[in-house]
């Protein structure tokens, strides 16, 4: 009981600072890459590097605490609007990821699970605007928010295997002190 304690404990506070990861490369996208001339709407995503290494390492309910955390982050930075529309993407982005990891053994990479989740990320927010405005808008900025989720997935996948090596051992050195207690 004890080892387990220890392990949902060790999880929470990894979870947390994936979080804070995750919060820190949105700030950064939304303060430091303003500069950079994107469309409306799009950013790179970058956070779901965070994400995707969280489900994959701890599971949905983690993975969606860091989508809740984000939306916060939204609501107190860009208001109600904006953490709607971060959070319908990022359910849709997350059950993507959580959907696809299951059949990863197929030969799915992170890349392409980024990218797919990308994808639904935008087409989340999408919904979500078209039905608060009331308008078309989600047939309209499509094609736009489709190309950039293509292009960014990709970046954001290869950003995570890039750093992956470094965020598994990480993991495994944190799973593996203190009374042998192991991953699970």
């Amino acid at each position: 009981m004890k080892k387990q304690k220890t392990r949902i404990t060790r999880t929470v506070a990894l979870t947390g600072i994936f979080g804070a990861v995750a919060l820190t490369l949105s700030f950064f996208e939304k303060f430091m890459l303003a500069a950079l001339p994107l469309p409306p709407g799009v950013k790179p995503g970058l956070s779901n590097i965070a994400v995707l290494f969280t489900l994959s390492s701890f599971g949905l309910p983690y993975a969606m605490g860091i989508v809740a955390i984000k939306s916060f982050f939204s609501l107190l930075i860009s208001g109600p609007t904006a953490a709607l529309l971060s959070l319908c993407g990022g359910i849709c982005s997350c059950f993507a990821m959580f959907l696809l990891l299951k059949i990863k053994k197929n030969g799915l990479s992170y890349t392409g699970i980024s990218v797919v989740s990308a994808v639904l990320h935008n087409i989340g927010q999408l919904a979500a605007a078209s039905a608060v405005t009331g308008t078309s808008l989600f047939r309209a900025y499509l094609p736009v928010l489709l190309i950039s989720g293509i292009i960014f997935g990709a970046v954001t996948g290869i950003l995570l295997n890039a750093v992956l090596p470094a965020l598994e051992k990480l993991n495994n050195k944190i799973f593996s002190t203190h009374s042998g207690t192991e991953r699970g």
